[in-house]
This record gives C-alpha cells, structure tokens and sequence, in this order.
C-alpha cells in the first residue's frame, strides 16, 4: 500500500514544528515574589527558616500566630503582610532590642542571611512562655535599687 509522498512530507513536517514548539516553550514557574512586609528578618530568609523563627516566638511567649497576625476574613486566610496589630510593631522592636544586646554584650555576629546568631539572650530569656512577662521589683525598691519616691532611703541609726 503505497503512501501518498505529499502526506508523508506534510505530517513529518507538521510533528517537526510541534516538536520544536514543545521543546522552546519553556513551563511558566510560579514566580515566587518572597515574604511581603519583612521589616526586621532578612528579604531572602527561607520559608523553613521563617517558620523556625516564627515557631521559636510562638513558644517562646507561650501565644498562636493570631497573637500578633489578623485573618483575612474574606478569604478566611491570615494575612500575613498585616500591620494592624500593635503587637506586631511590638515583636519587631523586641527582636531589634535582642539582636543590639546580642551583638554589644555577647559579640553575636550575622550569618549568611543577616540574622544575628544565637548568642546570650533570646525571647525566652525574658518571657519564659508568656505573652506579657511581669516586671518584678524586689522590695521595696524602684528601678535601679531607688525606692518609689526615688530618692534614697535614709540610713537607719541603731
């Protein structure tokens, strides 16, 4: 059963262009625009290492990520990017604190991606699994050892 030379010519032709179209398209990839609205961490921080960090404040003052992050109630997602919550701003000043602690009094210096290495004091030093630690003054002191009034203490005599 002869082919038809024409036939034969037009499809060899016809699966070259298809191939070669399949093989230049390259797939479109998801692009990844990063984490929106990191203020303190690093713009190229992993989402392993986000999560890390996120996980260590979570413990660390004993709260849920609906602590210092809103939910979208459209789309019933939290939305990360949010600063509605003053305890957001709050977690950023304390980790900058952290971090100037870190590196003034125990020499902590940055890795790869700008986060300061774990040196002396972190959020659990301080907050030991709550939210609010309770300020302790002992005696009847103020702070800095000067009673309320701030004025010293006269020296008894006896």
């Amino acid at each position: 059963m002869p082919l038809n030379k024409k036939i034969v010519v037009t499809i060899g032709l016809l699966s070259v262009v298809v191939l070669g179209a399949m093989t230049s398209m390259t797939p479109k990839k998801v692009q990844d625009e990063g984490f929106k609205n990191l203020k303190v961490l690093p713009k190229n921080i992993s989402n392993d290492n986000l999560h890390k960090v996120m996980e260590e404040w979570e413990h660390s003052l004993g709260v849920h990520c609906n602590f210092c992050h809103v939910r979208n109630e459209e789309t019933k997602k939290m939305d990360w990017a949010n600063d509605t919550k003053p305890e957001k701003a709050m977690a950023r000043d304390m980790y900058k604190m952290m971090n100037k602690i870190n590196q003034k009094y125990f020499h902590a210096k940055k890795d790869s991606l700008g986060m300061i290495m774990p040196a002396g004091v972190n959020c659990n030093t301080c907050h030991r699994g709550t939210a609010h630690p309770e300020v302790i003054v002992p005696g009847d002191q103020g702070p800095g050892g000067m009673p309320p009034g701030g004025q010293p203490a006269p020296e008894k005599k006896g």
